[in-house]
């Protein structure tokens, strides 16, 4: 299997990891929406929301929350937007959350999402405040 996400949570491919935990790994997007957008998937490649075995399904949930409070705490955003696609429009297949700090007047508008890029450290900056709101301190992956 070739999957850029597999090759994230293994390793083998650098990512800006935010969570690290048996059952899901969280990075930053590497073309955000915003600084910060970070991308949650299980460790366990599973391609869309209708193949997430049951016993992922809360913990995925869960993690999604902690991960929109990360975004608020750690970056201060004023909120976040969290999205999911299935099939169409998901440029990866392997199932992935969305978690984007949202500010009042950002200038995401409707579904016309400018990307950006982040400065040379700058991503993994951001992922160590997200670290440190989520309680998983400076230790990176």
């Amino acid at each position: 299997m070739d999957c850029v996400f597999c090759s994230i949570i293994t390793g083998e491919i650098p990512g800006a990891i935010v969570l690290d935990e048996p059952d899901f790994v969280a990075f930053l997007d590497v073309r955000p929406l915003f600084k910060g957008h970070t991308l949650l998937v299980p460790r366990t490649h599973v391609e869309t929301l209708l193949d997430l075995p049951t016993e992922l399904r809360d913990g995925l949930l869960e993690a999604t929350q902690r991960l929109a409070r990360a975004v608020v705490d750690g970056l201060g955003a004023q909120g976040s937007f969290v999205a999911m696609n299935n099939v169409v429009s998901q440029s990866v297949p392997h199932l992935h959350q969305h978690v984007v700090p949202r500010t009042k007047g950002d200038g995401l508008r409707g579904f016309f999402w400018p990307r950006t890029r982040y400065d040379d450290g700058e991503a993994e900056e951001y992922a160590a405040r997200l670290r440190v709101a989520l309680g998983a301190g400076e230790a990176s992956t």
